[in-house]
């Protein structure tokens, strides 16, 4: 039997269930919902100062917290919905004594868990699901409202963030966060989530490195960067679609076999394309998406698509930003990214909407650009 050690901090005390999975305890018990944020803390997703992410928990939904605490204030009513924490392997469980009841299946075991109340004002315990609901709760006019609690206990920020986005997966969650998390999780997702890791490590990689033409451009959840033009799920999407796409620029340098993906291969691509559309569309870079459709979703994926056009050409060991710009440049005195109107098209420049329509026009009318004045050299 664990014996709790003396302490001098406060615990908070409950009646509690002990298995293990994957070799990490879990606990499940009930706590009075005004408890909740006096034993786990919300980890708001952001970036500190050197721009390593922190966190994982979106921000908090105003609206829907009162319409729970709303819901929980008009009476008795029934709300079995758990609340899923990370808790210190400071917490301390001591087994209940007595004989197990006949038919046991003997997968858990009953007991107390005594959770840390530190004196400095930290937390023992972090909500990886149900915040909305903690937090209306602890708004709700009955403070003793019993809630349903499952802890598995870690402090590894990685396996906080692992189970967030699994839990969340299935949940109207924000794909923009999942997608900015994913990067900084390593393990094992199912097929989907695993597709949309690589391209988000690129994102990331192109709005922090000094050498990436979108450095500080890129808009993203974590940070309020008054300089960012570029919405990242755009970007996401136009690189996730060259790795899948048979066609794609990027295509060949993802994972075959035993053969790992050629993650660095795939960004100087990037950088080498994306540099040379600054370069041959300068009055049209790093300007909102309302001044320029250059950096506006639209534009973004479109421009996208004709990445893989004009990289897909290139000879092996040839100077990439070269090859592109001078692709690029070609077509340049046709594009209306800030002014005038794209004739073939009937659409002034800030008539393009972030719309499949839209995005399947202007990337159909910039390959047969790229193909008029290719080929025009060509002869």
């Amino acid at each position: 039997m664990t014996r709790p050690r003396k302490s001098s901090e406060p615990t908070l005390a409950v009646r509690a269930v002990r298995t293990t999975q994957a070799g990490k305890a879990i606990y499940a018990f009930f706590v009075a919902g005004a408890d909740l944020l006096k034993i786990a803390e919300i980890s708001r997703v952001h970036r500190d100062a050197e721009g390593s992410l922190q966190g994982f928990q979106r921000k908090g939904i105003k609206s829907h917290v009162q319409a729970i605490t709303d819901f929980l204030d008009q009476g008795p009513v029934l709300f079995p919905n758990s609340i899923i924490l990370a808790i210190s392997p400071r917490a301390r469980f001591t087994a209940a004594r007595g004989e197990r009841p006949d038919g046991d299946l003997r997968v858990s075991e009953a007991g107390t868990l005594r959770i840390s109340l530190p004196l400095d004002g930290s937390r023992a315990a972090w909500i990886v699901d149900g915040q909305q609901r903690s937090i209306a709760l602890s708004q709700a006019k009955d403070k003793t409202f019993p809630v349903p609690v499952v802890a598995f206990v870690s402090e590894e920020l990685a396996v906080h963030r692992e189970q967030f986005i699994l839990v969340n997966k299935a949940k109207p969650l924000d794909p923009r966060l999942i997608n900015e998390l994913l990067p900084e999780v390593d393990a094992l997702f199912p097929r989907d989530l695993a597709a949309r890791k690589i391209p988000s490590l690129l994102v990331h990689r192109l709005q922090t490195s000094p050498d990436s033409p979108f450095h500080g451009l890129i808009r993203r959840l974590s940070e309020d960067a008054p300089g960012a033009v570029i919405i990242d799920s755009a970007l996401i999407k136009s690189i996730r679609l060259s790795i899948s796409g048979a066609l794609g620029a990027l295509a060949p340098l993802k994972a075959h076999g035993d053969a790992p993906a050629d993650v660095d291969g795939m960004y100087r691509i990037l950088v080498a394309y994306w540099s040379a559309a600054k370069a041959a569309f300068p009055e049209a870079w790093g300007l909102p998406a309302t001044e320029s459709r250059l950096m506006h979703s639209a534009g973004i994926e479109a421009m996208g698509l004709l990445l893989d056009r004009i990289m897909s050409r290139a000879a092996p060991g040839v100077d990439m930003h070269a090859h592109a710009y001078e692709a690029l440049s070609r077509i340049a005195p046709h594009c209306r990214w800030t002014s005038g109107r794209w004739a073939e098209l009937q659409r002034d420049w800030n008539e393009i909407q972030n719309l499949p329509r839209d995005i399947k026009i202007l990337s159909s009318h910039l390959a047969r650009l790229d193909r008029q004045y290719a080929f025009a050299k060509v002869a």
